[in-house]
């Protein structure tokens, strides 16, 4: 047998062995998928904002068909979708707590101070570390608006005051509104829950008179007439019973910035 012949033979038979080997390591080694992910997967969203607590959508299916995570965690989905991955699951949905975002600063152009101006890229992630684009308060909110380009919902727009106006009928509680903002002044919260001090500022009470005309300046007045439902925290109140805020506290507070929406 001439020597080409042999070898085409032999590379043929080690091709052959290689590939057997490889279809049993394939059958051996093969992860099995659980087919409800796939099921789950496709009724959800897709906008993999993260608000169930995992990465993306595929990850929470993952997570519910291995039994990790209830059906009903997926806030944009709301009841809807929870009822789908739920049938799917085999189980009860579950209530699903609706969620929105609120912004709390109302120091808008007119009601706080500008030192200076700023001419640099026209984002709050830039603007912040720029000093703030001149914005005295170092925790109000900036305006923007990177707060509007993350919402995947439309559900936030800037007013012509220069402040972000969440519309709830559109909010799905997602939270990347939140994780774009650089000075955290949104929060996620329970639509139910209407009363807030919608200011983020710690300065003292002398600075925060100074540069905004909007901001807590941590008189305690409140407080002390409700002390059930708010505390005083570094130089802010802080709401922590709504139901237990009185009217009383909410007209006399002297800035204004305690109220219901």
């Amino acid at each position: 047998m001439s020597t080409p012949i042999l070898s085409i033979i032999t590379m043929g038979s080690i091709a052959a062995i290689f590939s057997l080997i490889i279809a049993i390591a394939y059958r051996k080694l093969k992860v099995k998928v659980d087919p409800r992910v796939e099921e789950i997967f496709s009724v959800l969203p897709g906008v993999n904002c993260g608000a169930c607590g995992y990465p993306g959508c595929q990850n929470y299916a993952e997570a519910v068909a291995s039994g990790a995570a209830p059906p009903n965690k997926c806030t944009v989905g709301g009841a809807e979708v929870a009822a789908l991955v739920a049938k799917i699951m085999g189980l009860e949905a579950g209530e699903v707590e609706r969620k929105v975002a609120r912004v709390l600063c109302i120091g808008d152009r007119e009601k706080s101070v500008w030192t200076a101006g700023y001419e640099g890229p026209q984002t709050c992630a830039a603007a912040n570390v720029a000093g703030g684009a001149g914005k005295a308060c170092s925790y109000g909110c900036l305006g923007f608006g990177d707060c509007v380009k993350a919402c995947p919902f439309d559900a936030i727009r800037m007013n012509d005051k220069g402040l972000p106006v969440v519309y709830e009928e559109k909010c799905t509680g997602c939270g990347l509104c939140a994780e774009a903002c650089p000075r955290d002044i949104i929060v996620i919260e329970p639509i139910e829950k209407r009363t807030y001090v919608f200011c983020s500022s710690h300065d003292s009470p002398k600075r925060s008179r100074e540069v905004c005309s909007v901001s807590c300046i941590a008189c305690g007045i409140c407080v002390r007439l409700s002390p059930e439902g708010l505390e005083m925290k570094d130089n802010l109140a802080i709401v922590t019973d709504p139901e237990k805020v009185s009217d009383q506290a909410i007209e006399k507070c002297p800035t204004k910035v305690l109220f219901k929406i």
